[in-house]
């Protein structure tokens, strides 16, 4: 028999999240034998909603109508499946799971520790946001001045996205110079696009190559496009006679545009200053369309950065991308979230001068790094299948409902 789930999360945003969420649905209707789907669609913070009129919008729609009419008869699930940060979790069915993106520093804070509780399982996508509920340990006392601790308790499992397959758009873009490197990335403190910006600049002053930014501060607005434009000019005012060029890209763009962007011919190489990824996904797409990335060794993205390579007889896990170097600190007091990222919470600080290196050696030996991103490529598009990564994600809800036959998703050949 099908158990009843209900998926809670933000399906119809245009958001990391909201990509992660509708990436759980895909799991589910890949196995829709196993699960009577039910939807029910949140926003995320100042996102804007998806507007395209795909099939995929339109089956949401037809189960998010589904849905009403089930609430209404006030029909009970048997999971829930709750695609959010931990502090909304909430007890829904018999069983409940979270799906979360993790925390992009090093600790989880103490209000998701305590959320956890009520959750059966975590589903997180990436070790680096497992390990954040795994090894957070927080001390204080109880009303009695005893030590105690808490830490999470909750079997955590990692699911990494899939691999999807786009058609590229036709992309009416032309750059100024043939070399130029990428950003993908909404404003914030912590994705530090003001040194991405500021240091490519300073490197690239008397080069003839160029940034593009396809990035926007909240929303895709004219507003929005109005105040990034300030934002970026303000960085650049003090390199007025820099030979090389920045661009931004502003606005909505479907996922066959994104392709086209990540296989333009003049753009050569993606760049990621991150503070912290819990996957990072725009550098997952860039690698599966073969480009070199520039990025710090430290977050979501290790996951797939990795490939094995033979070295004579011996196979070896190796960094297929420009490291730059780092160090570990406190997180900016005004990038605290309360309940979120806590004020002891740590994470990476990209190093000026190794991300200046990374861009002088993409530019001098681009051929060296295209092989290695080629020899990625490979790597993801056959460990990170949609096959793998469905079969791996369903399996991790059926494993809360118990070890029978029925419940086990298996693929051979």
């Amino acid at each position: 028999m099908r158990k009843k789930i209900v998926v809670r999360g933000p399906v119809l945003t245009q958001s990391g999240y909201g990509e992660q969420a509708r990436f759980a649905l895909r799991c589910l209707r890949a196995h829709e034998d196993k699960f009577d789907i039910y939807i029910v669609p949140v926003g995320w913070g100042n996102t804007g909603w998806q507007t395209e009129d795909t099939e995929e919008r339109k089956w949401i729609d037809f189960v998010v109508n589904k849905t009403n009419h089930a609430l209404s008869n006030k029909m009970p699930f048997d999971v829930s499946l709750q695609i959010t940060i931990p502090n909304e979790w909430e007890k829904l069915a018999p069983i409940n799971i979270g799906y979360t993106a993790g925390i992009e520093c090093d600790k989880i804070d103490p209000a998701w520790v305590e959320k956890s509780k009520i959750m059966d399982k975590i589903i997180v996508i990436s070790d680096h946001a497992k390990s954040g509920f795994d090894n957070t340990i927080w001390t204080g006392k109880d009303a009695n001045e005893n030590k105690l601790s808490i830490k999470n308790t909750t079997p955590v499992e990692t699911v990494n996205y899939a691999v999807r397959n786009w058609e590229a758009a036709d992309l009416d873009l032309k750059f100024d110079y043939d070399f130029n490197f990428l950003c993908v990335a909404q404003w914030g403190p912590r994705k530090n696009i003001i040194s991405t910006i500021k240091w490519f600049v300073e490197e690239c002053y008397d080069k003839e190559v160029g940034l593009v930014l396809k990035t926007n501060v909240r929303k895709n607005n004219i507003a929005d496009r109005l105040d990034t434009e300030y934002k970026i000019g303000k960085i650049l005012k003090d390199y007025k006679d820099r030979k090389c060029k920045v661009y931004l890209i502003h606005g909505d763009m479907t996922q066959e545009e994104l392709s086209a962007l990540y296989k333009h011919p003049q753009i050569k190489t993606f760049i990621s200053l991150s503070h912290g990824e819990g996957f990072g996904l725009p550098i997952f797409e860039a690698a599966c369309h073969g480009m070199p990335i520039i990025a710090p060794d430290w977050g979501g993205q290790c996951d797939f950065l990795y490939a094995p390579v033979r070295s004579g007889k011996k196979t070896k896990n190796k960094p297929l991308f420009s490291r730059v170097s780092y160090t570990i600190g406190p997180v900016q007091e005004f990038a605290h979230w309360q309940g979120v990222i806590h004020p002891e919470s740590n994470w990476c600080y990209p190093e000026q001068g190794s991300y200046k290196m990374k861009i002088r050696d993409s530019i001098k030996n681009h051929a060296k790094h295209t092989k290695a991103a080629k020899t990625l490529q490979k790597h993801i598009l056959k460990e990170f299948s949609k096959e793998k990564q469905y079969e791996k994600f369903c399996n991790a809800i059926m494993d809360v409902l118990g070890p029978t036959q029925d419940n086990v998703v298996k693929v051979f050949g």
